[in-house]
């Protein structure tokens, strides 16, 4: 899929917009610009991380996402909550009230995404050991991450995981579960709906992952879900036990988690897309320690982080470290016969191709003639990112009037 064609999740409300350059610092890869007065977002370069929701101080910038009642058109529906909704809740005890509140909201049934995380932990465990992978492995549960290394970091391509993301997985066997219960049912009477803590998620579902197609139907806002929630749930009297996770699966919504559940030391885990980035330069450097695994999410804190949520992210990581105390380690374990072989719908067959933001041109003769004229202009410039010409940085402003973008007059300082 061409960049251009990219559907995301992350919006910019001009009419809110003041022109501030907040969003334009924290871009991780200098997607936006300031033109007119307000911000301007390059789809082929957004990763929808969702930074600049997080940084913008007048709410100019949203997440896109369906609401609940999108659900209606199907006859039979099903709930996907993220482990990191568990992490919301005050004094939340037992994960079968959040469950059963969700049955209350109106769903036919609740599969867990930790669930299907620690069955991804599993075939994970076993991916390590298949010969001729290449290592480190790069987790593929994030996907900004994974767009970001597209976009900007295509040399690790090769290191990323070819594995689903719980989300996928969960709605996988969620669909089956279903058949299973109730052979009446079609594909169309069966609605999925996943409760995610980001937008990158409905990016994920909207545009599909190279040739394999989301088998999400709907992605709606953790913190509306949140606040139904607390409507629907009861934690008085007993509710019926559903929940099948433990300590691994739910472990999954802080960073750290997933890397934890592979039992052995030798990963990496950072969450933070700045120290993200700080991790793959390094990887693309060759510096990095001798390491399997390297985990990283682009929310601060992991899943928690993510710019839907309701609460501090450090304050639901210490309120499921409380709920995980209650939990086995895991409730879901590949049996012996199982351990050979990863099965075929646990896996995706190639990553998407997208333009890499660094490249100039197709043609190597004249990359390296642009190349140098952005240096030239760069020297040229005052070299102080003021951000005032309305580009992040000196550099891409030098960029962009090789690109045809803009002009060296945009420099506030120097244009003169």
């Amino acid at each position: 899929m061409a960049s251009s064609d990219y559907e995301h999740s992350v919006r910019l409300d001009v009419s809110k917009c003041t022109g501030c350059t907040n969003c334009l610092r924290r871009c991780p890869t200098e997607a936006i610009r300031i033109n007119d007065g307000h911000a301007v977002i390059n789809d082929s370069r957004c990763i929808d991380c969702g930074e600049c929701i997080r940084i913008c101080d007048n709410n100019a910038k949203r997440a896109v996402v369906e609401k609940l009642e999108a659900m209606d058109r199907f006859r039979y529906k099903i709930a996907l909550p993220a482990p990191s909704l568990y992490g919301q809740f005050e004094n939340l005890d037992d994960v079968d009230y959040v469950l059963d509140g969700l049955l209350k909201m109106g769903f036919n049934d609740v599969f867990e995404v930790s669930k299907a995380a620690e069955l991804v932990s599993a075939y994970t465990r076993q991916y390590l050991k298949t010969e001729g992978v290449k290592l480190p492995i790069i987790s593929s549960a994030c996907p900004v991450v994974v767009r970001l290394i597209a976009l900007r970091f295509p040399s690790l391509n090769d290191n990323v995981m070819h594995m689903l993301p719980p989300m996928e997985v969960a709605a996988k066997l969620a669909r089956q579960r279903a058949k299973e219960r109730h052979p009446e049912l079609t594909d169309e009477d069966i609605g999925v709906c996943f409760i995610s803590p980001c937008p990158a998620k409905a990016s994920y579902v909207k545009n599909g992952f190279a040739d394999y197609k989301s088998q999400v139907d709907v992605v709606v806002s953790m913190s509306d879900v949140y606040f139904g929630l607390i409507g629907t749930m009861s934690r008085e009297g007993n509710v019926e036990s559903m929940t099948e996770s433990g300590m691994v699966g739910i472990g999954w919504a802080s960073s750290g988690g997933e890397a934890t559940a592979l039992f052995n030391d030798e990963y990496l885990a950072a969450d933070g897309i700045e120290n993200v980035i700080n991790v793959l330069e390094q990887m693309e450097n060759g510096n990095m320690p001798q390491v399997k695994f390297v985990e990283l999410d682009a929310c601060t804190a992991g899943c928690v982080g993510g710019v839907l949520t309701v609460l501090n992210p450090y304050i639901a990581k210490t309120r499921l470290q409380s709920l995980r105390r209650y939990l086995p380690v895991s409730r879901n374990f590949i049996a012996p016969d199982e351990q050979e072989y990863i099965p075929d719908m646990y896996l995706f067959n190639e990553l998407p191709e997208y333009k890499p933001i660094a490249q100039l041109s197709t043609n190597m003769a004249e990359s390296m003639r642009m190349m140098a004229d952005i240096q030239r202009l760069h020297r040229a410039l005052p070299g102080i990112d003021c951000g005032a010409c309305g580009a992040p940085s000196c550099r891409a402003l030098a960029e962009d009037i090789v690109r045809g973008h803009a002009k060296f007059e945009d420099c506030k300082i120097r244009g003169k």
